[in-house]
């Protein structure tokens, strides 16, 4: 029989922190990042960010296909051209087989010695840009921590300390465990202490057919307003949170 989560494994006590389940090599979360981070720069301030893993490969016993990443990408690249990502440039021999390290380095970048949360959410950002924007193998150590290098926050040779030692490792485990359950519904989902539980926000799409048969994404509309009123909803419970975004 399936465990119910307790709310602490679902996401942050912390009221100014928004909790995001989600895959790096899933497009629909990296959107929805972008959307959050948008909005809160459109406002002058910064968004926490607490990066929990809902590891695709895992729950699909097999690596994201290329295909299907590539039909999201161009779907939604087209409608929200300002992500600024392209098509996988390199051979397919380059190909990310497994995010499974980056989101290990993100999940490492939690500790105060590496940055804490600001600096696992720049480098989940960072790490994704990496992927959809410029065409790099986030599976490897050495562009994980060449990404790394570009991130202000990162405490780069404690990143890399942490990774020699595994120290991540089992949190990816962990999250797998709490996703497998009835609440988080997949990636992206978003929690807040204040009440915040929604699936990929803003997006409306359908296949036109089976993925793994030729089936496309149609991506009918996107609505960027939840990101407003999640940070509405931010500023009410923990108003002093609200920082001066550099």
């Amino acid at each position: 029989m399936t465990q119910q989560a307790d709310p602490e494994s679902l996401y942050s006590s912390d009221p100014a922190v928004v909790t995001v389940w989600s895959d790096i090599g899933c497009p629909w979360a990296t959107l929805a990042l972008h959307t959050l981070h948008a909005a809160a720069r459109e406002r002058g301030r910064d968004v926490l960010v607490d990066h929990r893993v809902f590891p695709l490969e895992l729950f699909n016993s097999e690596p994201t296909p290329k295909p299907i990443i590539d039909a999201e990408t161009v779907a939604i690249g087209a409608k929200v051209p300002e992500l600024g990502w392209r098509m996988w440039p390199g051979p397919d021999w380059r190909y990310p087989v497994t995010t499974l390290p980056a989101m290990e380095a993100v999940q490492a970048a939690k500790a105060e010695a590496v940055g804490g949360l600001p600096a696992s959410d720049q480098l989940d950002g960072a790490l994704r840009h990496a992927f959809y924007g410029q065409g790099r193998c986030i599976s490897i150590t050495s562009e994980i921590l060449a990404v790394a290098a570009e991130c202000p926050l990162v405490d780069e040779a404690a990143l890399a300390a942490a990774l020699e030692r595994g120290t991540a490792r089992a949190a990816i485990h962990r999250d797998l465990a709490v996703a497998r359950g009835p609440r988080v519904q997949g990636s992206p989902h978003l929690f807040t202490a204040a009440g915040t539980d929604v699936h990929n926000p803003g997006a409306v799409f359908r296949w036109t057919g089976n993925p793994y048969e030729g089936g496309f994404p149609n991506f009918l509309s996107y609505s960027r307003d939840w990101a407003g009123e999640l940070l509405d909803v931010l500023d009410k419970v923990a108003p002093g949170a609200a920082t001066q975004a550099g």
